[in-house]
């Protein structure tokens, strides 16, 4: 009986304090409401899957050789320039080119492009849904980034009509924006996730070479020839609560970086046609240079997010010594972003791009052995390689629950865009099967 009295007293009193204030009740319901609404909603990945192409796409060192000999438009000193940077790409002879490209003549044609497209899309997606359990109508994001390769209709609308997704998917398609694309179509599906909360997300990353295969004379455009491979990537991002268990990776941070205001940086790959009207593009001999001057501006805004504050300190201290000192040549202190992450991923672009980015971060050999063998065995696959990085690392057990990965995306612009994960779930994705009997 007391028991009773005393709950309903304390009703009484709620009620009454209710009424007598109201105004300030319900203005702290709005703000308790505001706050929720506000509060940034987690991102998961909550698998990946990555293409392995047959070996009856394979470009061995000697079909190339062949390709080059028989090819009347390139001439001798052209031929001569091209096998010495094959040589020293860095390949094996598993990498993958298309089929419209393997057979001699070379056929560049819009049905050639869109076949390629199939190929390397659909197998990719199909197995990530199915591994997952996950219908194609319970997609509400759909994300596909290609440079090269923008057909009308769309390739994310060549998706919805193969796997019959909802009429009411949001639908993006990215081109033009290089090898770094990817983690701008992770930044994107990030920025919809957060708005429209409780969704799901794929995301697709590919490079379609069919249509772009150079067939000029003109070396620096040649080089492209040399270095870019068949291979995609699907990614499933959610927003949903319930998916936080069954999710690998939960997104930290997106930090990207533009030097399109520099012109060496803006030209340094750049599409045009050469002196004999064919179309291609060139890579500057500036590119090193250029991805290092990106790669700085980019740790800058990045630094502050993930570093520990000694490195912070000891970076800023740097900085003021060099300020007040009379040499010019006092140096900068490179913080130690191995404090910072356990795994590296660095855009398999070619060679001296990773050793480069490499010996400026201090990184050792095992912290560059993902994109290294990414780019010996499957070339540079353009935006879906930092997957193949990842997808390496899995598959050789390293990857630990609250392990920090960084993935680093160069690309024309010239743009460098990170992407900052945290595994929640150590579990081998679907990708890590690309790697069957090709590691080493």
């Amino acid at each position: 009986m007391a028991s009773s009295l005393h709950v309903f007293s304390l009703l009484d009193f709620v009620l009454a304090f209710a009424h007598r204030h109201f105004p300030l009740v319900m203005l702290g319901l709005v703000a308790v409401v505001f706050l929720v609404s506000k509060r940034k909603a987690s991102v998961f990945l909550l698998d990946f899957n990555c293409y392995r192409p047959p070996d009856s796409c394979r470009l061995p060192k000697c079909m190339f050789q062949e390709h080059l000999f028989l090819d009347e438009k390139v001439d001798q000193k052209s031929k001569a320039f091209l096998s010495k940077i094959f040589e020293k790409a860095g390949f094996s002879e598993e990498t993958s080119i298309p089929a419209s490209i393997a057979e001699l003549p070379i056929t560049k044609s819009l049905s050639s492009g869109l076949e390629e497209a199939e190929t390397v899309i659909f197998p990719v997606v199909h197995g990530l849904l199915r591994k997952n359990n996950v219908s194609p109508r319970s997609i509400d994001i759909l994300i596909c980034n290609s440079t090269m390769f923008c057909p009308t209709p769309s390739l994310t609308a060549m998706v919805v009509n193969k796997f019959g997704m909802r009429s009411n998917i949001q639908s993006y398609n990215l081109s033009g924006m290089g090898c770094s694309a990817g983690v701008v179509s992770v930044g994107l599906a990030q920025d919809l996730l957060r708005v429209h909360r409780n969704s799901l997300a794929l995301i697709i990353s590919t490079e379609i070479l069919s249509m772009n295969w150079y067939k000029g004379k003109n070396t620096s455009m040649l080089i492209s020839n040399c270095l870019f491979r068949m291979g995609s990537a699907a990614l499933l991002m959610s927003s949903r609560d319930q998916d936080k268990k069954a999710a690998k990776y939960e997104l930290q941070h997106i930090v990207r970086t533009t030097r399109a205001h520099d012109d060496q940086s803006y030209a340094c790959v750049y599409q045009d046609v050469d002196s004999e009207n064919e179309l291609g593009v060139s890579i500057s001999k500036s590119i090193v240079t250029v991805a290092g001057e990106a790669l700085k501006a980019n740790m800058a805004s990045l630094g502050p997010l993930v570093l520990p504050y000694t490195e912070q300190f000891q970076y800023a201290l740097s900085i003021i010594k060099r300020k007040l000192s009379t040499r010019r040549k006092t140096e900068i202190y490179i913080p130690n972003f191995r404090r910072a992450f356990e795994h590296f991923c660095i855009h398999a672009g070619g060679k001296s791009v990773i050793e480069a980015i490499g010996k400026n971060l201090k990184l050792g050999e095992e912290d560059l052995e993902a994109s290294k063998m990414t780019l010996y065995k499957f070339g540079n696959t353009s935006a879906s390689s930092i997957w193949y990085e990842l997808a390496y690392a899995e598959a050789k057990g390293r990857v630990k629950e609250g392990d920090r990965i960084w993935q680093i995306a160069l690309g024309s612009g010239f743009k460098c865009n990170s992407a900052m994960w945290r595994c929640i779930n150590p579990a081998r994705s679907q990708a890590a099967k690309v790697w069957e009997g090709k590691m080493e």
